[in-house]
């Protein structure tokens, strides 16, 4: 509805601030007046009653503003070019990588030197793991910030962080960065003022004098570390107060229902929008926002917090993209990407959490039949909206997806799940991997995995023995779940070290600050003579890093795998074999993966539900050309083989 007052304000506020009315001042005066009302909107749903509402309005307004002067003309003009497309970064030709600056080369500066290795895998995105300032033994892997301005000096500084971020612009790379909205470092300069008695920054918290309310948020709300973090508050001896601490003692929840944390928080977004990030994710979506009597997780506000976020930066930084980090149960994903009138129009990206952990299911059962039953919720990711998909990342693997698919597919959840933790630690007869259970809850049971890739797929073991066939095999099944992450649509994310093969790094434990926390056990140091081992013919650094490379490249040359939500699942003529088409108005692609360590026989009939029947295929893995056979014949793929298909003719 439109809104003359609002308007009629905002049109008097960009009169008397800007004298120039170039293109870009002009395309911010038309975004800022359609979003205004939608930004007023949810505004007023959250902090309509709180006694600073209008202060703090007129403050946000004048912060949109500012941030879009401050924005370097580089950024509009980029801007600009992102918005000419639809939706830039759903791109087929996109392909990322996540790493640790200082554990893949040391610091910022040496990164540049590593771009063209990125270059030649064929990786332009790059995500960095959290760089900004926070204290070197209770960092939580950097996500404890104590300063989101200033880069930690274990890693460089802003300015390397700029030139960094030019050199990548002038090769065509994105930049995509961390911010914690959760919580802060308890050394914050904010917490530090709590501590000390200051009462305005003792809101900015959730602080109290006692333990009643503690008790009573704990009554319903889960411990998220049980092992290692147990609890949600935190005594503070220098002001006397509990503090809410969900994640760790050293990390303070922030207190959303105060508009000046969302304020400032929304400084930080624009600060690192004008940076020149392009991809923004959101670190723990999920809790920010706390209410008594409920989890504190997943709630209708935090959406509406979210909401409020993306409006503000598709004013001000429209070619800025947003990831939601939400590992949650697929309904509730779904919600990440907005709803009703804000459908598609929350964050721009989620992380395809269940999709990863079903192709680990896949790959221990050797049964894609779990995997095909989540696909309904999966499949209703609206358009305008992409995934971040990825075998492995920083973080454990869960196993949260639904018990119903787990039912739908003949087993039982408790005993399923049971098999899984076992066979990924390798206390399973039989059981190549070599990983290890994180944050066990002694009792319910529950807990994730640590591990990397390769070692998750049987090559620590392999190599530990010498036995070359194992090797292969475990390489076999390495390419397989990236070529799955990579063709099933959205953008592809690699965790570092993954395109050569490291293997579990075992020195965390002998580091203080780390031998708590397994999941340094995936987060390897790199040594930069096995990386040059890629140039070596027949090594396995070679073979996995040449495959990977293949199959990124093959990626780029198929528009069709564009992310527009254009994916249907094949029915599983064969419960190894998982299989979908990803189709355009031009195009389509049948995408086949065998989970059997045994060849899997399909049935050509599987080519003849969808559209009109092909003749001939060629599998644009190894050029191979098929021809399309009858109902009673089959299609045979080797064990842990994949193929990429395309009709010839129809």
């Amino acid at each position: 509805m439109f809104k003359k007052e609002l308007h009629n304000h905002i049109s008097e506020l960009l009169q008397r601030q800007f004298k120039d009315n170039t293109p870009e001042n002009q395309a911010f005066f038309t975004r800022f007046i359609a979003n205004a009302t939608a930004i007023e909107s949810l505004y007023q749903q959250l902090y309509g009653n709180h006694p600073n509402t209008l202060i703090v309005w007129n403050n946000l307004l004048q912060l949109i503003i500012k941030t879009h002067q401050e924005r370097p003309n580089n950024l509009l003009k980029k801007d600009s070019k992102k918005m000419q497309d639809d939706y830039w970064y759903v791109s087929n030709e996109l392909a990322g990588m996540s790493l640790y600056v200082n554990r893949f080369c040391g610091n910022i500066e040496n990164l540049n030197n590593h771009l063209p290795y990125f270059a030649e895998l064929g990786v332009n995105v790059l995500h960095l793991m959290p760089l900004f300032e926070s204290p070197e033994n209770e960092s939580d892997g950097g996500y404890a910030v104590s300063n989101f301005r200033k880069i930690d000096k274990r890693f460089g500084n802003l300015e390397q962080l700029q030139q960094l971020q030019q050199n990548m612009q002038q090769q065509n790379m994105y930049l995509m960065l961390d911010i914690v909205l959760n919580h802060t470092s308890n050394q914050h300069e904010w917490a530090l003022k709590a501590k000390q008695g200051d009462a305005h920054y003792q809101q900015f918290y959730y602080m109290y004098n006692d333990r009643q309310m503690p008790d009573r948020y704990d009554e319903t709300m889960p411990d998220i570390f049980p092992e290692s973090a147990p609890g949600n508050f935190t005594f503070i001896p220098e002001c006397n107060k509990w503090v809410m601490t969900v994640f760790h003692q050293y990390q303070w929840d922030l207190n959303y229902t105060n508009p000046e944390v969302f304020l400032a928080m929304l400084d930080n977004i624009y600060f690192y929008a004008n940076l020149g990030v392009d991809i923004l994710r959101i670190d723990a979506p999920a809790f920010i926002w706390k209410q008594l009597g409920t989890t504190c997780q997943n709630l209708p506000q935090a959406h509406t917090l979210l909401q409020l976020i993306k409006c503000c930066v598709e004013v001000a930084a429209p070619g800025m993209a947003l990831l939601g980090e939400a590992i949650v149960a697929p309904k509730k994903i779904m919600q990440y990407f907005g709803n009703g009138l804000y459908t598609a129009h929350e964050c721009d990206f989620a992380y395809n959490a269940t999709q990863m952990a079903l192709q680990w299911d896949a790959l221990a059962t050797q049964d894609i039949r779990v995997m095909l039953a989540a696909q309904e919720d999966l499949i209703k990711k609206p358009i305008g909206t992409s995934w971040i998909t990825y075998t492995r990342c920083h973080d454990d693997i869960g196993l949260g997806y639904e018990d119903a698919s787990i039912q739908k597919a003949g087993y039982n959840p408790l005993d399923h799940r049971r098999f899984l933790k076992n066979y990924y630690s390798g206390n399973t007869e039989g059981s190549p991997a070599r990983g290890a259970l994180f944050s066990v809850n002694p009792k319910t049971q529950d807990a994730r995995i640590s591990g990397t890739l390769a070692s998750l797929c049987g090559l620590e073991m392999a190599e530990s023995i010498q036995n070359e066939v194992a090797i292969q095999e475990s390489i076999a099944k390495i390419i397989l779940m990236q070529a799955h992450s990579f063709f099933i649509g959205g953008l592809p994310m690699l965790f570092y070290g993954d395109e050569v093969g490291y293997t579990n790094d075992y020195t965390y434990l002998t580091d203080a600050s780390k031998s708590y926390d397994n999941r340094w056990m995936h987060r390897p140091l790199i040594d930069w003579n096995k990386n040059e081992k890629r140039n070596i013919v027949g090594s396995v650094e070679q073979q996995i890093f040449s495959k990977t490379k293949q199959l990124l490249q093959l990626r780029k040359q198929l528009p069709v795998l564009s992310d527009y939500s254009n994916i249907i699942w094949l029915t599983p003529h064969n419960i190894h074999v998982a299989g979908f088409i990803r189709y355009n108005a031009h195009q389509r692609i049948f995408a086949l993966f065998n989970y059997s360590n045994k060849a899997a026989y399909l049935t050509w009939y599987a080519f003849k539900e969808n559209g009109d029947t092909p003749k001939q295929l060629i599998n644009h893995v190894n050029s191979q050309v098929y021809t399309v056979g009858a109902d009673y014949e089959y299609l045979i793929l080797a064990p842990y083989e994949f193929a990429i298909m395309e009709p010839l003719s129809v």
